[in-house]
């Protein structure tokens, strides 16, 4: 697989809403060059790094393409529709066309620019979104249209812009693409021989092999409410 960045994006943290919170959800695209270390972009901001941010989900990537099905099916005339003219609606950091969740698997290593890194997981989507679009079932669309993006964590330090080719150097599991790991964990929620084989992938970041392995001792599928539905206050 290769692909061309159309766009890099950073944002800093500013309030979002009405209601007082705080989110870097919404990013820009930058025209210069910009290093990326094993947190993410320089300049770049999250504002709870217990649910953003980190080793494991230093860089977001999500497909330009989905930008068309979400025109498609937003509600006519209505103000959210400008959010998808243009990338970086979604907190992305790499926006690029022609590839998605079925064409990437966890453990895929790239070289971007002067940068490696490697896909660590896919986007679990959160109630900031929600107030992202004025919408309240926003992140609960996201994660049942399954259209994600996923994460990177960074192998070794470079500088990436747009224009830079996404160039695969390997894929150690082929059979564990982000589109399977998403349906395993939303669709097919007690498949047990997709739960064992996902708490047992090392490519796999944490957070998503304690999730499969909870799933597994307690036979119950977690709750997702306080993720995708605004809290209270």
């Amino acid at each position: 697989m290769q692909t061309i960045l159309d766009a890099v994006l950073i944002g800093k943290v500013a309030p979002l809403g009405t209601l007082g919170k705080k989110s870097a959800i919404h990013k820009t695209p930058v025209s210069e060059r910009v290093a990326v270390g094993e947190t993410g972009l320089e300049g770049d901001e999250q504002f709870e790094r217990k649910h953003h941010g980190g080793p494991e989900k230093a860089l977001l990537h999500y497909s330009f393409d989905h930008y068309a099905s979400w025109r498609e099916e937003w509600p006519a005339g209505t103000a959210g529709l400008a959010r998808f003219e243009k990338p970086g609606a979604f907190g992305e950091n790499l926006s690029s066309r022609g590839v998605g969740e079925h064409d990437v698997c966890v453990g895929d290593v790239f070289r971007i620019g002067t940068a490696i890194v490697q896909v660590s997981q896919p986007r679990q989507p959160c109630w900031k979104l929600n107030l992202r679009f004025s919408r309240d079932d926003m992140s609960r669309r996201v994660q049942d249209t399954r259209r994600t993006g996923w994460y990177y964590r960074v192998l070794e330090p470079g500088e990436i812009g747009a224009g830079d080719s996404v160039e695969r150097l390997a894929r150690p599991h082929p059979e564990w693409s982000v589109a399977r790991l998403l349906r395993v964990l939303y669709v097919d929620r007690d498949d047990r021989a997709s739960l064992e084989g996902m708490a047992a992938l090392d490519a796999l970041s944490p957070g998503w092999r304690k999730t499969a392995a909870k799933r597994l001792e307690s036979g119950q599928v977690e709750s997702w409410t306080g993720r995708l539905d605004m809290p209270a206050g």
